[in-house]
């Protein structure tokens, strides 16, 4: 059963259209990830979920109530929601008790009730100790486990989280994704997120719509997003494959004067849009899907970066380097490899 529902919402700041005739559907108990890059709608959409905003045209219902149409809008504190934003948004005069209580203390629930509620939400993300601090007090993390905590206390239909880890070290990055997709499966609460990070969307969310210039390029489960990619954007924004623009004849490409064999057609081969014809088109392959030193086209290695589980290899092709994925080498800048392409996608152009 679907819980949130968008239907061709849409929402402009003057002449710039922002969100652009959305669809989005999120079932009871799901997490959705809104991902794309800065601008292309996904925090408006967030705060128009969270009735922040207002749309110009559509509809956004909530648990079979209509939150935002036309004719109506409810107000962000009767859409029984939390939120958790990128900038913790903690009082600095107010203790973590505190903080985690106004929410409550705003519904005017019975002290006694408040502090068991409070010190619930604190257990979760372990900060129980920690109650009579200040937010001067506080690490990073701890200040998002305090809005964590603040957004979940009242028990909320659905939690709205817009970039909460982008403030974050790398080290309590990786922490904080862990705590909260624990919570998430430990409180079953429906989620939406809102993140620039493919790894976060990828590692944290059922599904993930992928959004572009205020549109909706495509939404499914991650797996999906990182194989059966539907457009070009999508497989350059998750995953960052290389995009080549060029020309198909047979089982030929050429881009920028380079020429590729295709693979095969079919299950682990090329993914045809073209449905076999020739003509323009994009060649979308994974670093991964790129072997170096097994036989393929020569080119010239210019840069080789170590990841640690393998070994990054670029190739000057027109505007931006081709990258290949393999096992470490001596190969320096400069000299020549093969590169042979064993899977990759074609969309017509």
């Amino acid at each position: 059963m679907a819980d949130i529902q968008l239907v061709e919402v849409q929402k402009s700041y003057g002449a710039q259209a922002v969100v652009r005739g959305l669809s989005l559907q999120v079932a009871s108990g799901e997490m959705l990830a809104l991902l794309g890059p800065s601008g292309c709608g996904k925090t408006t959409t967030l705060r128009m979920i969270a009735g922040l905003e207002r749309a110009d045209a559509g509809r956004i219902v909530i648990g079979g109530d209509e939150v935002d149409g036309p004719e109506r809008h409810v107000p962000p504190e009767r859409r029984r929601l939390g939120m958790v934003f990128q900038s913790y948004a903690v009082w600095p005069h107010r203790s973590v008790f505190d903080n985690v209580a106004y929410p409550l203390s705003l519904q005017k629930v019975p002290k006694a009730e408040i502090a068991a509620k409070v010190r619930e939400a604190l257990g979760w993300v372990r900060l129980l100790p920690l109650e009579g601090r200040r937010p001067h007090e506080l690490s990073g993390g701890q200040l998002q486990r305090v809005a964590l905590a603040r957004a979940l206390v009242g028990n909320p239909r659905l939690l709205l989280l817009d970039e909460p880890l982008s403030n974050l070290d790398a080290a309590l990055r990786e922490e904080l994704r862990a705590e909260i997709a624990a919570l998430r499966a430990r409180l079953g609460t429906t989620m939406i997120y809102v993140t620039h990070d493919q790894s976060e969307a990828l590692a944290l969310s059922d599904r993930v719509a992928v959004l572009n210039g205020g549109k909706l390029e495509q939404v499914g489960a991650p797996e999906a997003l990182y194989h059966r990619p539907a457009t070009p954007f999508v497989a350059g924004f998750v995953g960052g494959a290389n995009l080549l623009d060029g020309v198909r004849q047979g089982r030929s490409f050429e881009a920028h004067g380079v020429r590729f064999e295709l693979p095969e057609g079919g299950q682990g081969g090329l993914t045809d849009g073209l449905s076999g014809a020739d003509g323009p088109c994009t060649l979308v392959v994974r670093p991964e899907d790129l072997r170096v030193g097994e036989g393929g086209t020569p080119l010239t290695l210019s840069a080789r970066l170590f990841l640690g589980h393998a070994m990054e290899y670029r190739f000057p092709l027109g505007d931006r380097p081709l990258r290949a994925l393999g096992a470490p080498s001596d190969a320096k800048p400069g000299s020549a490899l093969v590169v042979r392409v064993t899977k990759g996608t074609l969309f017509p152009r």
